[in-house]
Protein backbone atom coordinates (compact mmCIF):
# COMPACT_ATOMS: atom_id res chain seq x y z
CA UNK A 1 0.00 0.00 0.00
CA UNK A 2 1.35 3.47 -0.89
CA UNK A 3 2.93 5.57 1.72
CA UNK A 4 0.58 9.01 2.16
CA UNK A 5 1.65 12.11 2.79
CA UNK A 6 0.47 15.29 4.72
CA UNK A 7 -0.60 18.44 2.95
CA UNK A 8 -1.15 22.23 4.65
CA UNK A 9 -2.30 24.61 2.27
CA UNK A 10 -1.22 27.61 3.39
CA UNK A 11 -2.95 29.70 0.26
CA UNK A 12 -5.45 31.41 2.75
CA UNK A 13 -2.27 33.11 4.88
CA UNK A 14 0.86 32.78 3.18
CA UNK A 15 -0.39 32.99 -0.08
CA UNK A 16 -2.56 36.17 0.09
CA UNK A 17 -0.69 38.08 3.14
CA UNK A 18 1.20 39.73 0.17
CA UNK A 19 -1.22 41.03 -2.02
CA UNK A 20 -1.73 44.52 -2.61
CA UNK A 21 -5.63 44.59 -2.85
CA UNK A 22 -7.32 44.47 -0.10
CA UNK A 23 -9.14 41.29 -0.24
CA UNK A 24 -12.98 41.39 1.35
CA UNK A 25 -13.23 38.30 4.36
CA UNK A 26 -15.64 36.48 2.45
CA UNK A 27 -13.07 35.75 -0.31
CA UNK A 28 -11.09 34.40 2.10
CA UNK A 29 -13.65 32.23 3.92
CA UNK A 30 -14.63 31.26 -0.21
CA UNK A 31 -11.04 30.07 -0.59
CA UNK A 32 -10.69 28.15 2.71
CA UNK A 33 -14.45 26.43 1.94
CA UNK A 34 -13.07 25.50 -1.35
CA UNK A 35 -9.95 23.75 0.66
CA UNK A 36 -11.92 21.73 2.73
CA UNK A 37 -13.62 20.17 0.01
CA UNK A 38 -10.34 19.48 -1.60
CA UNK A 39 -9.51 17.41 1.65
CA UNK A 40 -5.89 18.80 2.31
CA UNK A 41 -5.13 17.75 5.44
CA UNK A 42 -4.59 21.11 7.05
CA UNK A 43 -5.27 24.57 6.00
CA UNK A 44 -3.34 27.49 7.66
CA UNK A 45 -6.36 30.43 7.36
CA UNK A 46 -4.80 33.22 8.66
CA UNK A 47 -2.60 35.32 10.77
CA UNK A 48 -3.48 37.36 13.98
CA UNK A 49 -0.96 39.73 13.73
CA UNK A 50 -1.07 43.45 13.87
CA UNK A 51 -2.80 45.12 10.82
CA UNK A 52 -0.20 47.33 10.88
CA UNK A 53 2.49 44.77 9.98
CA UNK A 54 0.38 42.74 7.76
CA UNK A 55 -2.70 44.56 6.50
CA UNK A 56 -4.50 41.79 4.01
CA UNK A 57 -4.37 39.31 7.46
CA UNK A 58 -6.26 42.63 9.35
CA UNK A 59 -9.47 40.67 9.45
CA UNK A 60 -8.24 37.19 11.20
CA UNK A 61 -11.16 37.21 13.86
CA UNK A 62 -13.81 37.63 11.42
CA UNK A 63 -12.53 35.41 8.80
CA UNK A 64 -12.40 32.45 11.49
CA UNK A 65 -16.14 33.92 12.53
CA UNK A 66 -17.59 33.29 9.14
CA UNK A 67 -16.23 29.90 8.80
CA UNK A 68 -17.90 29.10 12.71
CA UNK A 69 -20.89 29.87 10.98
CA UNK A 70 -20.68 27.46 8.00
CA UNK A 71 -22.88 25.54 7.70
CA UNK A 72 -21.96 21.29 7.57
CA UNK A 73 -18.39 22.60 7.44
CA UNK A 74 -17.07 20.88 10.87
CA UNK A 75 -18.56 16.95 10.11
CA UNK A 76 -15.22 16.42 8.26
CA UNK A 77 -13.20 19.63 7.60
CA UNK A 78 -9.71 20.00 7.13
CA UNK A 79 -7.07 21.05 10.99
CA UNK A 80 -7.85 24.74 11.12
CA UNK A 81 -4.03 26.61 11.92
CA UNK A 82 -3.32 30.13 12.38
CA UNK A 83 0.01 31.92 12.84
CA UNK A 84 0.47 33.88 15.82
CA UNK A 85 3.54 36.01 16.61
CA UNK A 86 3.24 36.63 20.01
CA UNK A 87 0.63 36.35 22.97
CA UNK A 88 -1.14 38.90 22.03
CA UNK A 89 -1.72 36.88 18.95
CA UNK A 90 -2.53 33.64 20.93
CA UNK A 91 -4.85 35.68 22.68
CA UNK A 92 -6.88 36.50 19.27
CA UNK A 93 -6.87 32.82 18.23
CA UNK A 94 -8.37 31.55 22.00
CA UNK A 95 -10.71 34.15 21.35
CA UNK A 96 -11.42 33.18 17.92
CA UNK A 97 -11.93 29.60 19.69
CA UNK A 98 -14.26 30.99 22.42
CA UNK A 99 -16.98 32.73 20.04
CA UNK A 100 -16.66 29.34 17.80
CA UNK A 101 -17.97 27.71 21.36
CA UNK A 102 -15.17 24.88 20.71
CA UNK A 103 -11.46 24.61 19.07
CA UNK A 104 -12.17 25.99 15.58
CA UNK A 105 -8.19 26.59 15.48
CA UNK A 106 -6.54 23.42 16.44
CA UNK A 107 -2.91 24.46 15.81
CA UNK A 108 -1.00 27.46 16.10
CA UNK A 109 2.18 29.00 14.93
CA UNK A 110 4.84 30.60 15.73
CA UNK A 111 7.69 31.58 13.38
CA UNK A 112 11.54 32.66 13.74
CA UNK A 113 14.58 32.24 11.08
CA UNK A 114 17.74 30.85 11.20
CA UNK A 115 18.93 34.25 9.47
CA UNK A 116 19.41 37.40 12.67
CA UNK A 117 19.12 40.00 10.02
CA UNK A 118 15.61 38.26 8.76
CA UNK A 119 14.58 37.82 11.80
CA UNK A 120 14.90 41.84 12.84
CA UNK A 121 12.83 42.64 9.26
CA UNK A 122 10.37 40.13 9.90
CA UNK A 123 9.53 39.88 13.29
CA UNK A 124 11.15 43.19 14.86
CA UNK A 125 13.52 40.80 17.33
CA UNK A 126 16.57 39.14 16.86
CA UNK A 127 16.16 34.75 16.80
CA UNK A 128 17.08 34.78 20.63
CA UNK A 129 14.05 37.64 21.23
CA UNK A 130 11.49 35.46 19.55
CA UNK A 131 12.27 32.55 21.04
CA UNK A 132 11.50 34.42 24.56
CA UNK A 133 8.09 35.20 22.68
CA UNK A 134 7.36 31.88 22.06
CA UNK A 135 7.54 31.01 25.38
CA UNK A 136 3.91 32.00 26.96
CA UNK A 137 2.29 30.71 23.51
CA UNK A 138 4.11 27.18 24.04
CA UNK A 139 2.46 27.44 27.70
CA UNK A 140 -1.24 28.24 26.42
CA UNK A 141 -1.08 26.18 23.77
CA UNK A 142 -0.71 23.18 26.17
CA UNK A 143 -3.11 24.44 29.03
CA UNK A 144 -5.86 24.61 25.65
CA UNK A 145 -4.79 21.47 24.09
CA UNK A 146 -3.59 23.18 20.73
CA UNK A 147 -0.82 21.74 18.68
CA UNK A 148 1.76 23.98 17.95
CA UNK A 149 4.30 24.35 15.19
CA UNK A 150 7.63 26.20 14.98
CA UNK A 151 8.22 28.11 11.47
CA UNK A 152 12.32 28.41 10.50
CA UNK A 153 12.68 30.52 7.60
CA UNK A 154 15.74 30.77 5.49
CA UNK A 155 17.24 27.38 5.64
CA UNK A 156 19.01 28.16 2.79
CA UNK A 157 19.51 31.53 2.07
CA UNK A 158 18.77 34.68 3.36
CA UNK A 159 17.86 38.16 0.96
CA UNK A 160 19.79 39.82 3.00
CA UNK A 161 23.26 37.72 4.47
CA UNK A 162 23.23 35.28 1.24
CA UNK A 163 23.78 31.87 2.28
CA UNK A 164 22.62 30.26 5.31
CA UNK A 165 24.82 27.08 6.56
CA UNK A 166 23.04 23.70 8.07
CA UNK A 167 24.41 24.78 11.63
CA UNK A 168 22.86 27.35 11.55
CA UNK A 169 19.33 25.85 11.35
CA UNK A 170 20.35 23.12 13.98
CA UNK A 171 21.72 26.17 16.44
CA UNK A 172 17.82 27.33 15.53
CA UNK A 173 16.41 23.69 16.49
CA UNK A 174 18.87 23.80 19.61
CA UNK A 175 17.07 27.19 20.64
CA UNK A 176 13.41 25.65 20.11
CA UNK A 177 14.14 23.22 23.07
CA UNK A 178 13.39 26.02 25.08
CA UNK A 179 9.73 26.43 23.74
CA UNK A 180 9.13 22.35 24.06
CA UNK A 181 10.53 23.14 27.97
CA UNK A 182 7.68 26.06 28.24
CA UNK A 183 4.72 24.29 26.98
CA UNK A 184 4.75 22.02 23.52
CA UNK A 185 6.56 21.72 20.43
CA UNK A 186 4.61 19.29 17.98
CA UNK A 187 5.87 20.49 14.54
CA UNK A 188 8.94 22.27 12.81
CA UNK A 189 8.18 23.74 9.73
CA UNK A 190 11.89 24.84 7.64
CA UNK A 191 11.17 27.33 4.88
CA UNK A 192 13.37 27.57 1.90
CA UNK A 193 12.22 31.06 2.13
CA UNK A 194 13.53 32.18 -0.98
CA UNK A 195 13.25 29.10 -3.11
CA UNK A 196 17.69 29.01 -3.50
CA UNK A 197 17.63 25.76 -2.41
CA UNK A 198 18.74 22.56 -4.46
CA UNK A 199 18.06 19.40 -3.93
CA UNK A 200 21.66 18.95 -1.99
CA UNK A 201 21.73 21.76 -0.34
CA UNK A 202 18.15 20.85 0.83
CA UNK A 203 19.72 17.51 1.84
CA UNK A 204 22.38 18.84 3.77
CA UNK A 205 19.52 21.21 6.17
CA UNK A 206 17.61 17.77 6.30
CA UNK A 207 20.49 15.81 7.33
CA UNK A 208 21.59 18.28 9.94
CA UNK A 209 17.73 19.13 11.05
CA UNK A 210 17.00 15.53 11.50
CA UNK A 211 19.36 15.06 14.04
CA UNK A 212 19.09 18.51 15.76
CA UNK A 213 15.59 17.51 16.40
CA UNK A 214 16.48 13.97 18.03
CA UNK A 215 18.79 15.42 20.00
CA UNK A 216 16.83 18.68 21.07
CA UNK A 217 13.29 18.20 20.18
CA UNK A 218 12.56 14.49 20.09
CA UNK A 219 9.01 13.89 19.24
CA UNK A 220 8.57 16.87 16.96
CA UNK A 221 7.20 16.60 13.13
CA UNK A 222 9.55 17.87 10.74
CA UNK A 223 7.28 19.48 7.60
CA UNK A 224 9.20 21.27 5.01
CA UNK A 225 7.90 24.87 3.14
CA UNK A 226 9.67 25.25 -0.10
CA UNK A 227 9.39 28.37 -2.91
CA UNK A 228 9.91 27.35 -6.34
CA UNK A 229 11.76 30.48 -7.44
CA UNK A 230 13.88 29.05 -9.84
CA UNK A 231 11.32 26.08 -10.85
CA UNK A 232 13.94 23.47 -8.09
CA UNK A 233 10.91 23.10 -5.58
CA UNK A 234 10.19 19.58 -7.37
CA UNK A 235 13.19 18.43 -7.19
CA UNK A 236 14.14 19.16 -3.82
CA UNK A 237 11.05 17.76 -2.82
CA UNK A 238 12.03 14.10 -4.48
CA UNK A 239 15.04 14.34 -2.82
CA UNK A 240 12.51 15.47 0.37
CA UNK A 241 10.82 12.35 0.20
CA UNK A 242 13.96 9.84 -0.45
CA UNK A 243 15.13 11.00 2.97
CA UNK A 244 12.29 10.08 4.80
CA UNK A 245 10.05 13.54 5.28
CA UNK A 246 6.44 12.94 4.41
CA UNK A 247 4.67 16.20 5.63
CA UNK A 248 4.86 19.62 3.70
CA UNK A 249 3.33 22.80 2.95
CA UNK A 250 2.01 24.21 -0.05
CA UNK A 251 -0.01 26.91 -1.81
CA UNK A 252 -3.19 26.36 -3.91
CA UNK A 253 -2.34 27.85 -7.51
CA UNK A 254 1.47 28.58 -5.89
CA UNK A 255 0.45 32.15 -4.45
CA UNK A 256 2.00 34.00 -1.87
CA UNK A 257 5.66 34.88 -0.53
CA UNK A 258 6.86 36.51 2.12
CA UNK A 259 6.26 40.20 2.00
CA UNK A 260 9.98 40.52 3.50
CA UNK A 261 11.98 38.37 1.01
CA UNK A 262 10.66 41.25 -1.54
CA UNK A 263 13.61 42.78 -3.26
CA UNK A 264 13.80 46.54 -5.17
CA UNK A 265 11.65 45.89 -8.06
CA UNK A 266 11.16 42.11 -7.59
CA UNK A 267 7.63 40.37 -6.20
CA UNK A 268 8.71 37.32 -3.59
CA UNK A 269 8.53 34.23 -4.93
CA UNK A 270 5.27 32.07 -4.77
CA UNK A 271 5.12 29.01 -2.59
CA UNK A 272 5.46 25.72 -4.61
CA UNK A 273 1.94 24.80 -5.49
CA UNK A 274 -0.26 22.35 -3.56
CA UNK A 275 -0.65 20.52 -7.30
CA UNK A 276 2.94 20.36 -7.67
CA UNK A 277 3.85 18.91 -5.05
CA UNK A 278 0.77 15.95 -5.20
CA UNK A 279 2.35 15.27 -8.69
CA UNK A 280 5.93 15.22 -7.73
CA UNK A 281 4.62 12.45 -4.55
CA UNK A 282 2.58 10.72 -6.81
CA UNK A 283 5.60 10.35 -9.37
CA UNK A 284 7.91 8.81 -6.62
CA UNK A 285 5.09 5.92 -5.71
CA UNK A 286 3.31 8.38 -2.81
CA UNK A 287 -0.42 9.16 -1.97
CA UNK A 288 -2.15 12.33 -1.39
CA UNK A 289 -6.18 12.01 0.28
CA UNK A 290 -6.89 15.27 -2.03
CA UNK A 291 -9.58 15.62 -4.49
CA UNK A 292 -8.14 16.91 -7.53
CA UNK A 293 -11.27 18.41 -8.96
CA UNK A 294 -12.35 20.34 -5.60
CA UNK A 295 -8.35 21.48 -5.57
CA UNK A 296 -8.60 22.79 -9.20
CA UNK A 297 -11.95 24.62 -8.17
CA UNK A 298 -9.61 26.04 -5.45
CA UNK A 299 -6.97 27.01 -7.37
CA UNK A 300 -9.52 28.56 -9.91
CA UNK A 301 -10.95 30.53 -6.87
CA UNK A 302 -7.30 31.63 -5.74
CA UNK A 303 -6.18 33.09 -8.90
CA UNK A 304 -9.50 34.41 -9.18
CA UNK A 305 -9.39 36.33 -5.49
CA UNK A 306 -5.57 37.83 -6.54
CA UNK A 307 -6.94 39.08 -9.92
CA UNK A 308 -9.27 40.72 -8.24
CA UNK A 309 -12.55 39.44 -10.34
Amino acid sequence: MAEQIRITDVSPRDGLQNEPRAIPTSEKVELVRALCRARVDEVEVSSFVSARWIPQLGDAAEVFAELAESPGLHASRPLFSALVPNEKGMAGALEANQRAGGRLIGKVSVFTAASETFSKRNTNATIEETIERFKPVAAAAAREGLALRAYVSCIVACPFEGPITPRQVAAVIEKLAQVRDAGRLDEIDLGDTIGAGTPDSIAAVLETAFTAIERWTPGAALTLHMHDTFGRAGACIERALSMGVRSFDASSGGLGGCPYASTPGKRAPGNVSTQLLIEIAQKAGFVATVDDAALAEASAIASRIVIGR
